[in-house]
């Protein structure tokens, strides 16, 4: 990386070099978050509207409330195009982990189409309008705070870890005070992880600008943002959801 302000320059070019690097950088900046804006979005989008789709054919009522291997597979797929993604980073292409987030955001909306089967459509749409609300207010922040976040990272993901043990437990056990627990402490973990995510997102962008790594990288963050987004959603969906 070129260095900016080198000491052994003296006069008035540093100063108008640095504010052209320093600008430079802060389009490049806006550009790459944009990127990453965009891909997240693009997938939510996808995913609703394969849920949808799904759900309106008939079939995934069939498929998700009966017996078979099938619903299982349509659960875990999304898991294994994470896995890829993340261990397959080096390896794949620009492209291909593209795909793989396409292929990802739609596997989500096969294994999210039971939510038009439980909820009302309305209480799915205010649900949805409150956390895209939370999310742009929680990832702007994230984007605008001097503070250092990143302390806050391994304390939420132990939050993540405990969430995944709690819903696993409660297969079992069936408690409906406990799950409204778990979905309490799941809206605040996510909404903490959108803005540790977008500020590392942010941070990223410093070693990654001017290689062939920051497609990759947009990709990945958008990934990041996706899930913060969908988790929160889903668990706040348990408190303003009205079934059918």
């Amino acid at each position: 990386m070129a260095n900016w302000s080198d000491p052994r320059m003296v006069g008035t070019a540093p100063t108008v070099d640095l504010g052209t690097r320093s600008a430079a950088f802060d389009a490049g900046l806006r550009s790459y978050m944009l990127s990453v804006y965009n891909y997240m979005a693009s997938g939510v989008l996808l995913t609703g509207i394969v849920a949808l789709l799904f759900a309106s054919s008939g079939a995934a009522q069939n498929i998700m409330f009966g017996p078979g291997l099938l619903k299982w597979a349509i659960i875990l797929s999304p898991l294994a195009f994470i896995l890829v993604m993340n261990f397959g980073l080096n390896r794949m292409s620009t492209f291909g982990l593209q795909a793989s987030f396409w292929g990802f955001a739609t596997a989500m909306g096969l294994s999210m189409s039971t939510i038009f089967l439980v909820y009302t459509g309305a209480s799915i749409a205010q649900t949805f309008f409150a956390t895209a609300a939370a999310f742009l207010g929680l990832s702007l922040y994230g984007y605008t705070t001097k503070k250092d976040l990143s302390g806050f990272g391994t304390f939420l993901i132990m939050g993540v870890v405990g969430l995944l043990v709690a819903t696993i437990v409660n297969i079992f056990l069936q408690s409906g005070a406990m799950q409204l627990v778990i979905s309490a402490i799941g809206v605040l973990v996510f909404a903490g992880l959108t803005a540790y995510d977008t500020q590392r997102i942010k941070s990223m962008y410093a070693y990654v600008a001017g290689t062939d790594m920051i497609g990759k990288t947009a990709i990945m963050g958008a990934l990041s943002l996706y899930l913060d987004f969908v988790n929160m959603f889903q668990f706040l969906l348990s408190f303003m959801g009205q079934r059918d």
